[in-house]
């Protein structure tokens, strides 16, 4: 784990995800793409079918959030990570398509952790209970697929400085893991 805060850009390299570890503090500026459950199963559906993604997978970050509205002037409302584990089901499948970095809270089951070593991929955690203060890191929001799902459509986000921690890296070092294994809180 490194003292300092690594500055990164999305889309992320698969060299810029191998240097990354568990514990490195990250801050990140590009795009964010957001989807949560609903989206995933769609996303899903559209992969058996053969049909081409909303967005490019390769290098991309998806967050798991579902935002509120936006006030006047805002580009987002409060924007707090969603629990991982209702992705589970779907993330190794969209990983094999080529998703790598995926953005949210809690833990992930054995398969994602699995994939995410096959595939090269990062599990990072926003932090729970600051939604407003994430918000203030997202400078534009909109809306590229599925707008029937509400704030659970899939946004396409211009973030800066938006913070976050590598949970899994692409060894399959997991700070959930470890915390468990040291007698820390889960």
């Amino acid at each position: 784990m490194s003292g300092g805060v690594t500055k990164v850009t999305t889309p992320l390299s698969c060299g810029a995800i191998k240097r990354l570890a568990v514990g490195d503090a990250l801050s990140i500026s590009g795009v964010l793409y957001t989807a949560r459950d609903a989206a995933h199963k769609r996303l899903a559906e559209m992969a058996f079918r053969g049909e081409k993604m909303p967005f490019e997978f390769d290098g991309a970050a998806v967050y798991y959030v579902g935002p509120t509205p936006a006030r006047p002037g805002a580009a987002i409302g409060s924007a707090g990570p969603t629990t991982s584990g209702r992705m589970d089901a779907y993330s190794p499948a969209l990983m094999a398509l080529g998703l790598r970095v995926m953005i949210g809270k809690g833990s992930r089951n054995a398969e994602v952790k699995r994939a995410i070593i096959e595939h090269g991929g990062l599990y990072l955690a926003a932090v729970g209970g600051a939604a407003a203060l994430i918000a203030r890191s997202v400078r534009s929001s909109e809306v590229i697929a599925f707008p029937d799902l509400g704030t659970e459509a899939i946004r396409r986000l211009a973030v800066e400085n938006f913070p976050a921690t590598v949970a899994i890296d692409s060894a399959g070092r997991d700070i959930y893991e470890a915390r468990r294994n040291q007698g820390g809180a889960k």
